[in-house]
Protein backbone atom coordinates (compact mmCIF):
# COMPACT_ATOMS: atom_id res chain seq x y z
CA UNK A 1 0.00 0.00 0.00
CA UNK A 2 2.81 2.38 0.84
CA UNK A 3 4.60 1.49 -2.39
CA UNK A 4 1.46 2.31 -4.37
CA UNK A 5 1.18 5.72 -2.69
CA UNK A 6 4.84 6.48 -3.39
CA UNK A 7 4.46 5.62 -7.10
CA UNK A 8 1.29 7.72 -7.32
CA UNK A 9 3.04 10.73 -5.76
CA UNK A 10 6.01 10.34 -8.14
CA UNK A 11 3.66 10.26 -11.15
CA UNK A 12 1.97 13.43 -9.92
CA UNK A 13 5.33 15.18 -9.48
CA UNK A 14 6.46 14.09 -12.97
CA UNK A 15 3.52 15.83 -14.72
CA UNK A 16 4.76 18.73 -16.94
CA UNK A 17 3.66 22.20 -15.94
CA UNK A 18 4.96 24.07 -19.11
CA UNK A 19 3.15 25.15 -22.34
CA UNK A 20 1.48 22.55 -24.47
CA UNK A 21 2.12 22.34 -28.24
CA UNK A 22 -1.25 23.97 -29.00
CA UNK A 23 -0.51 26.92 -26.71
CA UNK A 24 2.90 27.35 -28.34
CA UNK A 25 1.36 27.31 -31.84
CA UNK A 26 -1.24 29.89 -30.81
CA UNK A 27 1.46 32.15 -29.36
CA UNK A 28 3.59 31.89 -32.50
CA UNK A 29 0.56 32.57 -34.72
CA UNK A 30 -0.38 35.67 -32.73
CA UNK A 31 3.21 36.89 -32.91
CA UNK A 32 3.28 36.41 -36.70
CA UNK A 33 -0.04 38.24 -37.08
CA UNK A 34 1.26 41.18 -35.05
CA UNK A 35 4.45 41.28 -37.14
CA UNK A 36 2.49 41.20 -40.40
CA UNK A 37 0.14 43.98 -39.28
CA UNK A 38 3.09 46.06 -38.13
CA UNK A 39 4.94 45.55 -41.43
CA UNK A 40 1.81 46.48 -43.39
CA UNK A 41 1.39 49.68 -41.40
CA UNK A 42 5.07 50.51 -41.90
CA UNK A 43 4.87 49.94 -45.66
CA UNK A 44 1.72 52.07 -45.92
CA UNK A 45 3.36 54.87 -43.95
CA UNK A 46 6.41 54.70 -46.21
CA UNK A 47 4.19 54.80 -49.32
CA UNK A 48 2.26 57.81 -48.02
CA UNK A 49 5.52 59.58 -47.20
CA UNK A 50 6.84 58.95 -50.70
CA UNK A 51 3.63 60.25 -52.31
CA UNK A 52 3.73 63.32 -50.09
CA UNK A 53 7.36 63.93 -51.00
CA UNK A 54 6.67 63.57 -54.73
CA UNK A 55 3.67 65.91 -54.48
CA UNK A 56 5.74 68.45 -52.57
CA UNK A 57 8.41 68.27 -55.28
CA UNK A 58 5.85 68.98 -58.02
CA UNK A 59 4.34 71.89 -56.07
CA UNK A 60 7.82 73.31 -55.48
CA UNK A 61 8.47 73.00 -59.21
CA UNK A 62 5.26 74.89 -59.97
CA UNK A 63 6.11 77.62 -57.46
CA UNK A 64 9.58 77.95 -58.99
CA UNK A 65 8.03 78.38 -62.45
CA UNK A 66 5.79 81.18 -61.16
CA UNK A 67 8.75 82.84 -59.46
CA UNK A 68 10.91 82.56 -62.60
CA UNK A 69 8.19 84.07 -64.80
CA UNK A 70 7.65 86.89 -62.30
CA UNK A 71 11.35 87.68 -62.05
CA UNK A 72 11.86 87.83 -65.82
CA UNK A 73 8.73 89.91 -66.39
CA UNK A 74 9.75 92.33 -63.67
CA UNK A 75 13.05 93.09 -65.42
CA UNK A 76 11.52 93.06 -68.92
CA UNK A 77 9.60 95.71 -70.85
CA UNK A 78 7.21 96.23 -73.78
CA UNK A 79 4.60 93.79 -72.53
CA UNK A 80 2.36 92.47 -75.29
CA UNK A 81 -0.67 90.36 -74.47
CA UNK A 82 -1.08 87.18 -76.53
CA UNK A 83 -4.74 86.53 -77.23
CA UNK A 84 -4.03 83.53 -79.47
CA UNK A 85 -0.95 81.35 -79.00
CA UNK A 86 -1.11 80.45 -82.71
CA UNK A 87 -0.28 84.07 -83.51
CA UNK A 88 2.76 84.79 -81.36
CA UNK A 89 4.53 87.78 -82.96
CA UNK A 90 8.01 87.32 -84.39
CA UNK A 91 8.85 91.01 -84.66
CA UNK A 92 9.33 93.79 -82.16
CA UNK A 93 6.50 93.57 -79.64
CA UNK A 94 3.94 96.35 -79.68
CA UNK A 95 2.86 96.95 -76.07
CA UNK A 96 -0.79 95.98 -75.70
CA UNK A 97 -3.05 95.26 -72.74
CA UNK A 98 -5.78 92.65 -72.31
CA UNK A 99 -7.97 91.28 -69.55
CA UNK A 100 -7.64 87.60 -70.37
CA UNK A 101 -4.83 86.44 -72.63
CA UNK A 102 -3.24 83.07 -73.29
CA UNK A 103 0.26 84.41 -72.82
CA UNK A 104 2.59 87.39 -72.76
CA UNK A 105 5.35 88.46 -75.16
CA UNK A 106 7.97 90.93 -73.97
CA UNK A 107 11.46 92.29 -74.42
CA UNK A 108 13.90 90.62 -72.05
CA UNK A 109 17.46 91.79 -71.41
CA UNK A 110 19.06 90.39 -74.57
CA UNK A 111 16.21 88.85 -76.56
CA UNK A 112 12.44 88.59 -76.89
CA UNK A 113 10.67 86.07 -74.69
CA UNK A 114 7.17 84.71 -74.37
CA UNK A 115 5.33 82.76 -71.70
CA UNK A 116 2.08 81.15 -72.75
CA UNK A 117 -0.33 78.25 -72.18
CA UNK A 118 -0.63 75.71 -74.97
CA UNK A 119 -1.31 72.03 -75.60
CA UNK A 120 1.66 69.76 -75.00
CA UNK A 121 2.05 67.46 -78.06
CA UNK A 122 3.51 64.75 -75.83
CA UNK A 123 0.44 64.20 -73.64
CA UNK A 124 -2.28 66.51 -75.06
CA UNK A 125 -2.46 68.40 -71.77
CA UNK A 126 -2.32 72.16 -71.38
CA UNK A 127 1.13 73.20 -70.20
CA UNK A 128 3.13 76.37 -69.66
CA UNK A 129 5.69 77.09 -72.36
CA UNK A 130 8.55 79.52 -72.72
CA UNK A 131 9.82 80.67 -76.10
CA UNK A 132 12.97 82.65 -76.78
CA UNK A 133 13.52 84.50 -80.06
CA UNK A 134 17.09 85.08 -81.16
CA UNK A 135 18.29 85.82 -84.66
CA UNK A 136 14.87 85.27 -86.16
CA UNK A 137 14.60 81.76 -84.70
CA UNK A 138 12.26 80.74 -81.90
CA UNK A 139 13.14 78.05 -79.37
CA UNK A 140 10.21 76.56 -77.46
CA UNK A 141 10.53 74.96 -74.01
CA UNK A 142 7.83 73.25 -71.90
CA UNK A 143 8.10 74.30 -68.25
CA UNK A 144 5.54 72.18 -66.41
CA UNK A 145 6.07 68.44 -65.74
CA UNK A 146 3.72 65.88 -67.28
CA UNK A 147 1.86 65.36 -63.98
CA UNK A 148 0.43 68.90 -64.21
CA UNK A 149 -2.63 69.67 -66.33
CA UNK A 150 -3.39 73.38 -66.67
CA UNK A 151 -7.08 74.37 -66.77
CA UNK A 152 -8.28 76.62 -69.65
CA UNK A 153 -9.44 79.25 -67.12
CA UNK A 154 -5.77 80.03 -66.49
CA UNK A 155 -4.28 83.03 -68.24
CA UNK A 156 -2.46 86.35 -68.21
CA UNK A 157 -3.96 89.79 -67.63
CA UNK A 158 -1.83 92.66 -68.92
CA UNK A 159 -2.70 96.15 -67.70
CA UNK A 160 -1.18 99.52 -68.59
CA UNK A 161 1.19 98.13 -71.23
CA UNK A 162 0.67 100.95 -73.74
CA UNK A 163 3.32 103.68 -74.12
CA UNK A 164 3.36 106.47 -71.50
CA UNK A 165 1.58 108.94 -73.79
CA UNK A 166 -1.35 106.52 -74.03
CA UNK A 167 -1.89 105.75 -70.35
CA UNK A 168 -0.64 106.72 -66.93
CA UNK A 169 -0.52 103.26 -65.37
CA UNK A 170 2.64 101.33 -64.63
CA UNK A 171 2.56 98.04 -66.62
CA UNK A 172 1.16 95.22 -64.51
CA UNK A 173 0.75 91.50 -65.25
CA UNK A 174 -1.57 89.17 -63.32
CA UNK A 175 -0.82 85.46 -63.75
CA UNK A 176 -3.51 82.91 -62.90
CA UNK A 177 -2.72 79.20 -62.86
CA UNK A 178 -5.50 76.71 -62.13
CA UNK A 179 -5.29 72.99 -62.75
CA UNK A 180 -4.72 69.58 -61.27
CA UNK A 181 -1.82 67.30 -60.42
CA UNK A 182 -2.27 63.61 -61.19
CA UNK A 183 0.23 61.47 -59.31
CA UNK A 184 -0.20 57.69 -59.02
CA UNK A 185 -3.97 57.88 -59.59
CA UNK A 186 -4.32 60.62 -56.96
CA UNK A 187 -5.70 63.92 -58.32
CA UNK A 188 -4.88 67.13 -56.43
CA UNK A 189 -6.31 70.48 -57.61
CA UNK A 190 -4.30 73.69 -57.29
CA UNK A 191 -4.87 77.40 -57.81
CA UNK A 192 -2.10 80.01 -57.89
CA UNK A 193 -2.12 83.71 -58.67
CA UNK A 194 0.53 86.39 -58.59
CA UNK A 195 0.97 89.91 -59.94
CA UNK A 196 4.10 91.49 -61.39
CA UNK A 197 4.83 95.14 -62.00
CA UNK A 198 7.44 96.27 -64.50
CA UNK A 199 10.50 97.57 -62.70
CA UNK A 200 11.31 100.14 -65.40
CA UNK A 201 9.32 103.32 -64.76
CA UNK A 202 6.74 103.72 -67.53
CA UNK A 203 4.42 106.48 -66.34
Amino acid sequence: MKVHKVIKMQNKNNKQTGYTIIETMISVSLFLIIIMVGMGALLNANLLHQKSRDMRSIMDNLSFIMEDISRNLRTGKDYQCILNVRQIPVSDPVPTSCADGEGIYFQATLSRWAYYIDTNPGNEKLSIFKSVEEGGKIAKYPLTPEEIDIDPVSGFSVLGAEPPNGDEQQPLVIIRLVGKITLKDVVTPFSLQTSVSQRLIDI
